[in-house]
This record gives C-alpha cells, structure tokens and sequence, in this order.
C-alpha cells in the first residue's frame, strides 16, 4: 500500500511539477478587467476606459468607435488592441455627452498626443484634510490618495474641466464623478455622499462638486485620482504643496 501511495504521488509530481506557478494578480484576474465589456445603461466611454485602465482614445481606436463616440447598452467592447474593427455609423452627430440611455460622449479634442497639456493645467487640493492613503505604481489598489475628512464636507474640482462621468456605476468607488481637464488629464473623486454636477457641465477649478461620504470601511473620506492618459499619476507630483 505505502509503495502504491509512493508511486502516485510520483506521478503527480511529474505531472506539475514542472508547470510554472502563476501568482494571482487581482488586478488582472478581477471580472472587471476582462477582455470584452457588455456596456451597461449609464455607462460612458470615459467610464468604461477609467474602470479598465486605459485611454479612452485607445479603446475608442480598438472598437472602430468614432466621435461623438456613441455607445448602447448590449454593446460589446473590445478592452484590448486587435484588428480595428468597422466605424460604427453615428447616428446622432450632437457635440454633446449623455450617458448610454441613448448613450453619446463628446470627443472632447483630436486624438492626439498631449505634449502641452502637462503645464497647461493649475492644479488645487480638491479637499482639506489628511492624507491617510498614499499612491502606489505597483499596488492595483492604490490608484489615487484617500484624504480623511467629514460627512458633508465640500468636494471641489481640483482644476477647470467638464464632468464626463457622474454617478455610482463602477465598482469600488461609490458616488462617483469624472472630470475631463484636456485631452490627456482627468480626475476622480469617488466615495461621495451627495453629487452637485451632471455629464456634460463644465466646472472651474474650487468648485464644489460633491459633499464627502464614506467608503467601505464607514470612514469619512475622499478617494482622488489623477491620471494622464489612462495611467495613473501620484497626484501629491501635481498639487501645491500643504500650506504653500
């Protein structure tokens, strides 16, 4: 018995033994960062890039999606490069944004590369409080700062921009708005009580948007992003230093 134990477990042994071993990255492995997206009703082009972490353009280019850059719920989305795909007839040719209940964004400047927008852009804390969470480049889960403060305080935009997403339909961030500096610079304020703005309204940098709400954990804060195209950016490289 203990020499056909032996023999079996030999066998196994040389059956993955030699299989490299794969550690799990959530960040990669996680249903939302799936290779196709179903779009769903209020879901934008800017939201559904944001929640991958991509480019809008770049999504926009793998689907054959063209400005305005129509999207419907049903539709598919391709979340990675491949073989471009036929350009999507527009049938509402509106310079507008709406969410995907008929679903159009505005294209919001050429696609091009953002060679200028780096010192086009004042950038101002979008909350008073302490920072109690920091950006990581190699931690998925640390995309942005987590500054403490209360229920109901202000939120305000950390530079002028327009609102390209306002809402709670992406996972892990609450309340959630977008907003859209330039071609290559957005931000993200998300775990908001209350939304001030809408899709489409054009904002000046200290402007109230939002009062703060809590996360998952019942704590008063605010998660900030910032990101150049597509890629996270430590926002701390960006804002005026505390009390300057």
């Amino acid at each position: 018995m203990k020499l056909r134990v032996a023999l079996i477990l030999a066998l196994i042994a040389a059956q993955f033994g030699c299989r490299p071993f794969v550690h799990y990255n959530p960040d990669r492995d996680q249903p939302s960062k799936s290779r196709v997206y179903t779009v769903n009703k209020g879901d934008t082009l800017y939201s559904i890039a944001w929640e991958h972490g991509h480019d809008y353009r770049s999504v926009a280019r793998w689907n054959g999606i063209n400005p305005p850059y129509t999207i419907y719920p049903g539709q598919a989305i391709r979340m990675h490069p491949g073989r471009t795909a036929s350009v999507q007839q527009q049938t509402n040719a509106a310079d507008t944004s709406t969410t995907a209940n008929t679903t159009t964004t505005q294209a919001g400047g050429k696609n091009q590369a953002a060679t200028n927008d780096d010192h086009e852009l004042s950038w101002a804390w979008p909350v008073e409080g302490e920072v109690v969470g920091t950006f990581s480049g190699s931690d998925p889960g640390k995309k942005g700062l987590d500054i403490a403060g209360r229920m109901g305080q202000s939120v305000k935009a950390a530079a002028d921009g327009k609102v390209v997403y306002s809402g709670n339909g992406l996972r892990g961030y609450g309340n959630l708005i977008i907003i859209k500096h330039n071609t290559a610079y957005f931000s993200a304020y998300a775990y908001n009580d209350k939304l001030f703005v809408q899709e489409n309204d054009t904002v000046k940098s200290g402007q109230r948007i939002a009062e703060m709400g809590k996360n998952s954990s019942d704590q008063a804060i605010l998660h900030f992003e910032i990101r150049r195209n597509g890629t996270p950016q430590d926002p701390v490289k960006y804002l005026p230093k505390k009390g300057s």
